[in-house]
């Protein structure tokens, strides 16, 4: 709580106002005690500290009972402005302004979505299925997410995370399905019965959506190993969200899809539908087959250019001085800092030891805070504090500076690597850490750091398995996996070059903090992963039904790549859309995300599968398919179907 009088020196009345302060806050149930009253060094302000019930993560749900009585002190006291901040006060801000843009980012992506998909199908009743399926996956993953959560841990993040990707993948799968339908449709002159269509729909763009749906699912699944309950939550959503939609992709969406084919047979013939690609695609595709050798090399060489900025990628937790100043809870932690400079960070040095130790531990660290006492980052008041029954020791040391700056990361390895070595450090069998806002910042990017090799390498197996068990071809694996890391590397030099510098502030409504956030690259490269899959399985399949018709392989890349070209980009245009919303949100960590995730897929449909793609299968040829060899390859025999 923080009571300030416009500035001016506190009096006897504000003792008055305190007062009723912690009566009005020890009545509450959510309320474990009250401290005295602090008064600032200028006397012009007054802090009250009020320790809720319970642990750290259930306090925003309490903190509204508080910020009730609050606002009814403000009230009677008009003369003095009252706040409230801390850590429950700022995350509940936090949900709160989030939920605010989600809703907003619903408010685009959806109506965008539907006019791209009138604009593909130039139908209503089939633009609106795949934005029903991916909406009602979305509300079947949030209710087995609230039954999962009783399994696996679950920051909150969960909802967000499905709200991301349902849309995307929902309409994605329905989009590559149906379409495939009334390719089939318009191919054989609107002939085939609706049975017979949609059971060639789920023999073709069905067994990708299953195959998309699970490299989506087992990318995402390594998530865990990162030993992280965000990341475990965001898994848990995104497995969850992708199932549920590939599920929906194959049982309602068939049903649909009969239904409206049947109608459409009794409309009228069927429009033909463009399978060759749009008149810029084949214009590139051309261009490409010509001079595949170049523009490979063209395309290769921007996406490394992109991804050099990347070089100087500086991560960072995302602590609670980057939250926008427009949640009411940010601007009184601002000026409670201002007029208690020592609350803007704090190192807790903790010691657990036997009872009996307790003089021994406490001499220990009243050494150490002596020592801190000279550190010109550190400030008073230096405060000692032991359990009830002896075992934990606390002290904990002020910083005066927030934990981005270098100062308090500096102080940070000055305890850690001189004052506990000279102390605590010399004491036998006791345990002792060093925790705190300035450790948390510092250590978190570590741990991810320590965990991304891991977690990469099992992505690439993931990949490459995956990719090769589907198409059996161990040299489409290897390829999935590096254009997958060309689209992560060139993502994130952009989002290092936008994000870490001042130059595009404006434009996207935001103050950089000169870094990314930690959580940013791991989530990208495996969302990244298991998306691309969408686009890699939709286009292979079509090259590998080519060549096993007997198509040659240079024939096969140009006829799949073209023929899927317009919904591969249909689709990336609705996932940009999606992610691309995510922009203007005002949570730093979550704008980048959605820069990052938008920027990444138009770069995989735009340039990895349109260019990069095609080039590189038409310089391999047949040894694309390497170890096995395509039935419709020379050397085997084809099988025909007689009847």
């Amino acid at each position: 709580m923080l009571i300030t009088s416009g500035g001016s020196r506190m009096g006897p009345a504000a003792d008055d106002v305190a007062r009723e302060v912690a009566d009005r806050m020890l009545r509450l149930p959510e309320v474990e005690s009250v401290a005295a009253p602090v008064y600032s060094s200028t006397n012009t302000a007054l802090r009250i500290d009020v320790i809720m019930v319970g642990a750290e993560l259930d306090g925003k749900k309490h903190v509204g009972a508080l910020r009730a009585q609050t606002e009814q002190v403000q009230r009677v006291h008009p003369e003095f402005l009252i706040e409230q901040t801390g850590g429950p006060s700022i995350s509940s801000g936090v949900d709160e302004l989030r939920g605010r843009d989600l809703t907003r980012t619903e408010l685009i992506a959806l109506p965008v979505t539907l006019i791209t998909l009138l604009f593909v199908f130039r139908s209503v009743a089939m633009a609106l299925v795949p934005v029903l399926l991916a909406v009602s996956s979305i509300g079947a993953a949030i209710g087995l997410s609230m039954l999962a959560s009783h399994l696996f841990p679950d920051n909150g993040v969960g909802t967000n995370i499905i709200l991301l990707l349902g849309l995307a993948v929902g309409v994605d799968y329905t989009l590559f399905y149906s379409k495939r339908a009334r390719e089939e449709r318009a191919r054989f002159g609107g002939v085939l019965g609706t049975q017979t269509l949609v059971e060639l729909a789920a023999a073709t763009s069905g067994r990708a959506v299953v195959v998309s749906g699970l490299a989506v699912a087992v990318s995402t699944a390594t998530l865990y190993l990162a030993d992280d309950v965000i990341f475990s939550s965001i898994a848990t959503a995104a497995i969850l969200v992708t199932l549920v939609a590939v599920v929906s992709s194959l049982t309602a969406l068939p049903a649909l899809l009969a239904v409206l084919t049947r109608r459409a047979v009794h409309a009228g013939p069927a429009r033909r539908e463009q399978t060759s690609g749009g008149r810029f695609t084949r214009y590139i595709l051309g261009r490409i087959a010509a001079e595949p050798a170049v523009g490979l090399a063209v395309s290769v060489l921007v996406m490394l250019a992109l991804t050099v900025p990347a070089l100087g990628l500086e991560l960072t937790d995302m602590g609670r001085e980057t939250h926008p100043r427009t949640i009411p809870a940010m601007q009184t932690f601002d000026r409670m800092n201002a007029a208690f400079p020592e609350l803007k960070s704090m190192h807790q040095v903790v010691v657990t030891a036997e009872p009996d130790r307790v003089h021994h531990v406490g001499g220990a660290l009243r050494a150490l805070a002596l020592r801190a006492a000279a550190d010109p980052a550190l400030t008073a008041p230096r405060e000692l504090r032991t359990s009830a029954d002896g075992r934990v020791s606390l002290l904990e040391l002020p910083v005066r500076h927030y934990v981005s700056e270098k100062a308090a990361g500096a102080s940070l390895e000055r305890i850690r690597a001189n004052y506990i070595p000279a102390t605590i450090g010399k004491l036998s069998d006791i345990d002792f850490a060093v925790t705190g806002d300035v450790a948390r910042y510092a250590d978190y990017p570590a741990h991810q750091k320590q965990k991304l090799p891991l977690i990469v390498g099992a992505l690439l197996l993931v990949t490459v398995v995956l990719t090769a068990a589907a198409f059996r071809s161990l040299m489409l694996g290897l390829i999935g996996v590096v254009l997958n890391l060309l689209s992560v590397g060139a993502s994130l030099g952009l989002v290092t070059l936008v994000f870490q510098h001042t130059w595009a502030e404006g434009l996207l409504d935001f103050d950089s903090t000169g870094t990314v956030g930690s959580r940013v690259p791991l989530l990208l490269l495996v969302i990244l992963f298991g998306l691309s899959m969408d686009y890699q399985v939709f286009v292979l399949s079509r090259i590998k039904e080519a060549v096993d018709r007997g198509v040659g392989s240079r024939q096969a890349v140009l006829e799949g790549v073209g023929g899927s070209a317009g919904v591969v980009t249909s689709a990336a245009f609705v996932m940009v859309t999606v992610f691309a919303s995510f922009v203007p949100l005002h949570i730093m960590e979550m704008k980048q995300m959605g820069f990052a995730l938008a920027v990444a897929v138009m770069l995989d449909a735009f340039v990895i599968r349109i260019v990069i793609l095609p080039a590189l299968l038409l310089l391999l040829g047949d040894r694309t398919w390497w170890p096995a060899r395509p039935a419709g390859t020379p050397g085997r025999r084809v099988p025909t179907k007689v009847g």
